[in-house]
């Protein structure tokens, strides 16, 4: 497999998903990247669609979730396998700082691990992100008084942004990518996309060693949401360290049924669960009741701690 990082500038502030409309969040699952990968496909024909879902199918193409970058740092997100923090005399201002944290500069990965991270450092850094706002819009039925709504949008600092790391067999399947997420550009990502909001320029695209993903280690680490198949779980929750999440939402289809139709809910290993075997996971039909299939994706994308 090729390993390569894309790096994403959001320019006119960004809306993703959480339990309301006037909250964001900073990031996005990589359920939520393919969703909108797969509408680009589809608009592109019929063969773009069955090209995408069959390199997810067979694995030829992973995705991870969105992590941050500061200032052209990459971050990961925190290994939920516990690190050997040194003894401080009961220093617990050092240990909240590490409970605290969410994500790990790459480089220091090792260091976390150790027990040897400035926790409360790097909690400092990642204030500098992005900052939170509410923006204001309105609804206008058609018979009756306008009716303001707010939105909740996230920008990010100068410098940051989010990025993404895609594995892939094929120099067909990178280009067949690329092609997707320039597009996927222009439409956007996440909520509120008819307001401008999602819209990104890749930056920078690197290789990154296979190393990271393919060695022998005790522990890897989710970098995406995933869910392992039936006949993988027991083995996968075999001695893990994990945290999962219920995803939901509605079907974004116009042709799936004439009314909106929500997706049946799935519960996911969250990026950072930890397992001591692999697996390769599933995308997972999860319509209910409408006129076609819709997928969640689930494969995994690991880093080998």
């Amino acid at each position: 497999m090729r390993y390569k990082i894309y790096q994403l500038s959001f320019q006119n502030g960004v809306h993703f998903g959480n339990t309301s409309l006037d909250e964001s969040l900073v990031t996005f699952s990589a359920d939520t990247l393919f969703s909108a990968l797969f509408q680009e496909a589809i608009k592109a024909g019929k063969e773009c669609a069955d090209w995408l879902y069959d390199a997810v199918s067979n694995g030829s193409l992973l995705l991870s979730d969105a992590f941050p970058f500061i200032d052209g740092r990459l971050y990961l997100p925190k290994p939920m396998v516990r690190p050997d923090i040194p003894d401080k005399s009961g220093d617990s201002v050092e240990k909240k700082a590490f409970k605290k944290l969410k994500y790990i500069p790459m480089e220091k990965l090792g260091d976390y691990m150790k027990g040897e991270l400035n926790a409360q450092k790097e909690n400092s850094v990642m204030k500098k992100l992005a900052k939170g706002s509410m923006k204001t819009s309105a609804a206008i039925p058609e018979e009756d008084e306008t009716r303001p709504y707010h939105i909740g949008t996230v920008y990010f600092g100068k410098g940051n942004g989010l990025y993404i790391i895609t594995a892939v067999k094929s120099e067909e399947d990178e280009s067949n990518l690329f092609e997707l997420l320039d597009m996927l550009s222009f439409a956007g990502i996440g909520g509120k996309r008819a307001s401008g909001l999602g819209r990104f320029e890749i930056i920078r695209e690197k290789e990154i060693d296979s190393i990271h993903f393919e060695k022998d280690s005790d522990w890897v680490m989710a970098l995406n949401i995933c869910l392992p198949r039936d006949s993988e779980i027991e083995e996968a929750m075999n001695g893990a360290k994990y945290q999962m999440c219920k995803r939901s939402g509605f079907v974004a289809s116009e042709n799936y049924a004439p009314e909106q139709r929500k997706k049946k809910d799935l519960y996911m290993f969250t990026a950072g669960s930890c397992f001591r075997n692999r697996f390769e996971g599933d995308i997972f039909d999860v319509s209910d009741g409408g006129s076609h299939p819709v997928y969640r994706y689930g494969k995994p994308l690991f880093w080998a701690l």
